[in-house]
């Protein structure tokens, strides 16, 4: 479909603010606070993603900074007691860093946020170089499509194409982001098909149809049936 931005180099922040392995404590602090951003991409090389530092990585060295010596004793061997005496951007750093290419779907990157529970994933090349980040926010960008965009491309990219039928047979609308489609359709059989297309389409919130079929007197408007139900319409 091609008005709509469904993979991540559609959506992703191409300017991204990075440090070294090598970077000290105070400076990746720095850094995130004139950026203001959370976390950091560390790199190696020319560019290549190594791993990420992020605010929950620095956090522990406040947090034992007045814990009883005996206890630091006994969780010397813990990750977050590690990173409380760590220096570097190296010695803080996530890794391996969870990232995403630019060819990957919207889907797939939400996804991968959210099995990893992280907020953000560095977007690299085919040899991990970076490219750009992806943010929630980022993702949901989409909505942020108006009604009259997204009732075009339902119309132009869908409708028209899926029903065989006059075009003023059919209307669609949108409104808040949730589409319907309304009028008479000659095989009611394709609502289903046409219900999982449109919901594909990035930054539709919801599909309802009020259509009638072949054999149908009046229409009733229906809530569109999910992949996995059978269509209700008449």
């Amino acid at each position: 479909m091609a008005h709509t931005p469904h993979i991540v180099g559609d959506v992703m922040t191409r300017t991204v603010v990075a440090v070294g392995r090598d970077a000290r404590f105070k400076e990746i602090v720095e850094t995130m606070e004139q950026w203001q951003v959370s976390a950091l991409p560390v790199l190696a090389g020319e560019g290549r993603v190594i791993g990420v530092v992020s605010e929950a990585d620095l956090l522990p060295k406040e947090e034992f900074r007045e814990s009883d010596p005996d206890r630091m004793e006994q969780l010397r061997r813990l990750d977050d007691t590690r990173k409380a005496g760590a220096l570097t951007a190296g010695e803080l750093m996530s890794t391996p860093a969870f990232t995403v290419h630019a060819d990957a779907t919207l889907a797939a990157a939400a996804r991968t946020m959210a099995h990893q529970s992280v907020k953000r994933l560095p977007v690299v090349d085919a040899e991990g170089m970076l490219q750009g980040i992806v943010s929630r926010a980022d993702l949901l960008k989409v909505f942020l499509r108006s009604d009259d965009e997204l009732a075009e491309e339902i119309r132009a990219d869908i409708v028209d194409h899926l029903f065989a039928a006059p075009a003023g047979d059919l209307r669609v609308t949108v409104v808040d982001g949730v589409a319907t489609v309304s009028g008479h359709v000659r095989d009611t059989s394709l609502v289903p098909v046409a219900a999982r297309l449109i919901r594909a389409v990035e930054g539709v919130v919801d599909v309802r149809f009020d259509v009638t079929g072949p054999d149908s007197v009046h229409s009733r408007a229906t809530r569109a049936p999910s992949p996995d139900a059978p269509a209700d319409v008449p």
